[in-house]
């Protein structure tokens, strides 16, 4: 009993040190200057991001990528791993943890192709994923997917448009971008991004039957759009294009969500 006592208080105490450094890690400096080089993550978004697609949904060449530009992947998070974040301002320091966890992602995609999808990567029998597991270390700290956007991004930057940022690597998700976050170019950044999705099918449409249909992801984060149906569809409303505004403008209700799990591979 005792010992089952004093792994479990370990547990707890391990846990609350994590979370501890996480907010540590999470905070910036509003009167910094510095900026970041992503052109190496650039240089890969721009050889295997296929942006062109028919469907609207952007996919990368996992088959493709040459053992050099696996190399380059590997160095380029090897480099944001060594900066100081918190010596960022809020715009570089968003843009940092946005690509970090993209460029991730990708890794982690290429280390165990060819799969299907990204849940086909876990670390035991019973996790959903890999978004638990740790993938890199930035201050000393050993950070896992979920670190880096519940722990960092959602906790301290409180935008839902964070959503449409990161990419699971999956037909559902928010498309991964064909060039890097900017710190300088951010918000235009986001809008843009929010707009791609929630224009596209797979973030919102209403269906023949004039029912509202959406992305689990905002099942998921409801919170982040304002929990209620009504609070969601006034987010939506936001960057909804006219055809679809006017649909949106008189419905009250969510049908149903779905979302694809499917990897977003592009074929050669």
């Amino acid at each position: 009993m005792r010992k089952i006592l004093f792994v479990f208080f370990s547990l707890l105490l391990s846990s609350h040190a994590h979370s501890q450094n996480l907010s540590a890690l999470g905070k910036w400096t509003n009167t910094s200057d510095k900026t970041i080089d992503h052109s190496e993550w650039a240089i890969i978004l721009e050889t295997y991001v296929d942006a062109n697609t028919e469907d609207g949904v952007n996919r990368f060449f996992y088959s493709e990528v040459t053992g050099p530009d696996k190399k380059r992947l590997k160095s380029y998070i090897k480099f944001l791993a060594q900066i100081d974040p918190t010596a960022l301002n809020k715009e570089e320091s968003f843009a940092y943890w946005a690509n970090l966890y993209n460029a991730l992602t990708v890794d982690l995609i290429l280390d165990n192709y060819p799969i299907e999808s990204i849940k086909d990567i876990k670390p035991s029998v019973f996790a959903f994923g890999p978004w638990k597991m740790d993938v890199v270390k930035v201050s000393g700290q050993e950070l896992s997917l979920d670190d880096i956007e519940h722990g960092i991004l959602r906790a301290y930057w409180t935008d839902a448009r964070i959503h449409y940022a990161v990419n699971c690597a999956s037909i559902g998700c928010p498309n991964l971008r064909a060039v890097p976050f900017s710190g300088q170019s951010l918000e235009r950044d986001l809008e843009s991004a929010a707009r791609a999705y929630i224009n596209h099918p797979r973030g919102a449409h209403v269906d023949s039957e004039g029912r509202l249909i959406l992305s689990s992801i905002y099942d998921w984060y409801s919170d982040d759009f304002g929990e209620s149906d009504s609070a969601i569809i006034a987010h939506l409303s936001l960057y909804a294009d006219d055809d679809l505004a006017s649909k949106l403008s008189s419905i009250k209700k969510i049908h149903n969500y779905n979302y694809d799990w499917s990897l977003n591979i592009a074929n050669p």
